[in-house]
């Protein structure tokens, strides 16, 4: 089966800047801007955010995908909206912030499906998404220097995942590095060829939703909390954690589950 078809099954949307589905657990977020390079509108950035917090309430898939619509994934904000607007440039750089923050606080993985170009804000998206996939042509950077004004809001999450010499490089020259580069880097978790990628990213997606919701939820939030502790309170954080979980009721079935050599049932 075709996998657009596939995963479309179940789609409906009410938006007008995104396309969302949802399928076997896993809900689809297309941005659709195709004709203005899928750039990070206000709109676009509000539209997120209120289908962000649908998801994050209603618990109903357990994994999100966010991809581009057209040749590329993103070519970050919409330079009309930072043209003499200082009220309402504060406001879009606030929304997404916002967007930013929720992708974090969901209790699904997001994963970052990534082709043609990330440039900018649309580079900060997939280093905040959870995981990343590219395809092999696919290029990145955070060219603001170029127009006179450094990427000052996608450099921090570039810095988290690429290191800081490299995220500097990346800001400060505004030159792009190809896909290889990213995974080396670390800013993707893998490469695939094109004809490949919307395969590999549901196959990843489908591995992830078939585990409990409740490990994958327990399992970001700890991951966030203690990246940015000293390694022992860290361990001491991670081991408060494991204990209070490994008695929750789906660690339970899952352990009995293994050890009956059968499919564990999850509660979600």
């Amino acid at each position: 089966m075709n996998v657009m078809k596939e995963i479309l099954e179940n789609s409906g949307s009410m938006y007008r800047n995104i396309i969302y589905s949802e399928h076997e657990k896993i809900g689809t977020i297309t941005l659709n801007r195709p004709e203005k390079r899928n750039a990070l509108s206000f709109e676009l950035l509000s539209e997120l955010e209120e289908l962000l917090i649908k998801i994050k309430k209603e618990r109903k898939v357990k994994v999100v995908i966010i991809k581009g619509e057209g040749k590329i994934f993103s070519s970050g904000h919409d330079l009309r909206e930072l043209l003499n607007r200082p009220v309402e440039v504060e406001r879009l750089f606030k929304k997404c912030y916002d967007v930013m923050r929720l992708i974090r606080d969901l209790p699904q993985t997001v994963i970052a499906q990534v082709h043609g170009v990330a440039a900018a804000a649309g580079c900060q998206l997939v280093a905040a998404c959870d995981l990343a996939v590219a395809g092999e042509n696919t290029r990145f950077s955070l060219p603001g220097i170029k127009i006179g004004l450094f990427c000052s809001t996608p450099v921090v999450f570039v810095s988290r995942v690429v290191g800081r010499k490299r995220a500097y490089e990346m800001a400060i020259t505004g030159e792009f590095i190809d896909a290889r580069t990213a995974l080396e880097w670390g800013l993707v978790n893998r490469v695939v060829p094109e004809d490949g990628l919307e395969r590999e990213v549901l196959d990843l997606a489908r591995k992830l939703s078939s585990y409990s919701f409740a490990a994958l939820e327990s399992g970001k939030r700890m991951f966030y909390r203690q990246i940015s502790m000293e390694d022992f309170q860290a361990l001491d954080y991670g081991t408060e954690v494991i204990s209070l979980q490994s008695s929750s009721e789906d660690a339970q079935e899952g352990i009995r589950a293994f050890l009956e050599k059968r499919e564990p049932q999850w509660k979600e």
